[in-house]
């Protein structure tokens, strides 16, 4: 999950005792000139990945991955120097009938018995204004290796009220060509372009 991911966050994680003693630096900041620099890891019950395709011209089909893990190591006074890997698990496929997950996993699809994840590595990332950035690097699906481009927005950063960690939290789009990882099931009448929403919180690693 070219591509989405980051530019603008970061570590250092406060401590609940000492965020109740400096209220200001608890608040959550919408500037990302505050974000803390170091490493996260994405919390998988707050990352997920949300898909919508043409169903054979009669409507938007929407379904979504979950349990989403990955790393950030992020500078954001040196965007460029920011790194981002994402390990979306195909077999968590949500779509609302149990029917069409399966076939999705079938090898029609994602073959998950032979491909149970895809995979993002970021290899560059592009300010494109002060909260936005884009995002390139590698998906990996079906063990086809493609450049992917996503255009992340920074939402707001700081101590996180329910467990008291530092968080950054963003939103991503991009759009894949299923055809390009050998996805090839019921073109052209299925669409062949996917279009992805991607949101995801990070917390500082401990």
């Amino acid at each position: 999950m070219r591509a989405p991911i980051l530019a603008l966050i970061g570590l250092l994680c406060l401590g609940p005792a000492r965020a109740a003693a400096d209220p200001a630096a608890a608040a959550p900041s919408k500037d990302p000139t505050q974000v803390r620099a170091g490493a996260y890891v994405l919390d998988p019950d707050h990352g997920k990945i949300t898909w919508s395709v043409s169903h054979l011209g009669y409507s938007t089909y929407y379904g979504q991955f979950t349990g989403l893990s990955g790393k950030l190591d992020l500078d954001p006074k040196a965007p460029d120097k920011s790194r981002l890997e994402v390990t979306v698990p195909l077999g968590g496929v949500v779509t609302g009938s149990p029917r069409l997950n399966e076939h999705l996993a079938a090898p029609d699809f994602f073959d998950t018995a032979k491909f149970p994840s895809a995979t993002f590595t970021a290899t560059a990332v592009e300010p494109t204004s002060p909260t936005t950035a884009r995002i390139t690097g590698d998906l990996t699906l079906r063990g086809v290796t493609r450049p992917l481009a996503i255009d992340a927005t920074f939402n707001q950063a700081g101590i996180h009220p329910v467990d008291q960690r530092y968080t950054v939290g963003f939103d991503g789009r991009a759009v894949v060509k299923r055809s390009d990882f050998g996805v090839n099931a019921y073109l052209p009448a299925l669409g062949d372009e996917v279009s992805l929403r991607i949101e995801g919180e990070f917390k500082a690693a401990p």
